[in-house]
């Protein structure tokens, strides 16, 4: 998965390298890491073409809902997890995120974001992945990327399968910094004690970039 570094890249990493605060690198999922949707293409490959087709027809009305700003991003997501993976064994929901780690990643990795990671790697820089898909996959997903930390939404399970119900509130907009912001408790160190970069590419991605000592929005500079 990884790939020859550009020039920018050698540069941002001899750059980070020389700050006095260790450096946290926090990298969004969906549209910046990647160049498309993970939860839909893991939802995919789990419920096959069939299986994912139908559970689209039952979830329109929620879905055409969340377009016209009608129920929340929690409630859309909420409804769709309960009608695919309630159930879902353990053992089944593996597999299939190892299949999109193999299949599915590799071909929608964004390059200039690969290559921020992996600068970020090479410096020694910690490297955390924040992301509102779910745990189920972005486990196999943080581990093929050489990610130690994760912060997501997580998945209840039960006796060795899945509930369909969030165990955390969706880690999308404010609640990202709601959640870094706990990842620096644990860490024993305050936010200012890092020097924070910060990548993303949606409006969910604001409430971590305006915290953030570097950040980056769809590839470019943003400075609020």
């Amino acid at each position: 998965m990884s790939g020859p570094m550009t020039e920018r890249s050698h540069a941002t990493a001899e750059t980070i390298a020389a700050t006095e605060r260790p450096v946290l690198a926090v990298f969004d999922f969906d549209g910046t890491l990647t160049t498309a949707d993970s939860l839909g293409a893991f939802l995919h490959l789990h419920l096959g073409t069939r299986g994912w087709g139908w559970a689209l027809v039952r979830q329109a009305p929620v879905l055409m809902a969340y377009v016209l700003r009608l129920v929340s991003n929690h409630q859309a997501k909420a409804a769709l997890l309960q009608q695919t993976l309630r159930g879902a064994p353990q053992d089944g929901l593996d597999k299939s995120a190892e299949r999109l780690v193999q299949t599915w990643l590799p071909r929608h990795l964004n390059t200039w974001a690969l290559d921020e990671l992996q600068a970020h790697q090479q410096a020694g820089h910690t490297c955390v992945l924040l992301s509102a898909s779910a745990d189920v996959y972005l486990g196999a997903v943080a581990r093929a990327l050489d990610i130690p930390h994760l912060i997501c939404t997580g998945l209840a399970m039960q006796d060795g399968r899945c509930t369909g119900q969030m165990s955390t509130p969706n880690c999308h907009g404010e609640e990202k910094w709601r959640r870094l912001q706990a990842w620096f408790a644990q860490q024993g160190q305050p936010r200012e004690a890092w020097e924070l970069h910060a990548y993303g590419d949606t409006r969910g991605d604001l409430s971590v970039l305006r915290h953030a000592d570097q950040a980056w929005m769809r590839g470019r500079p943003w400075h609020g």
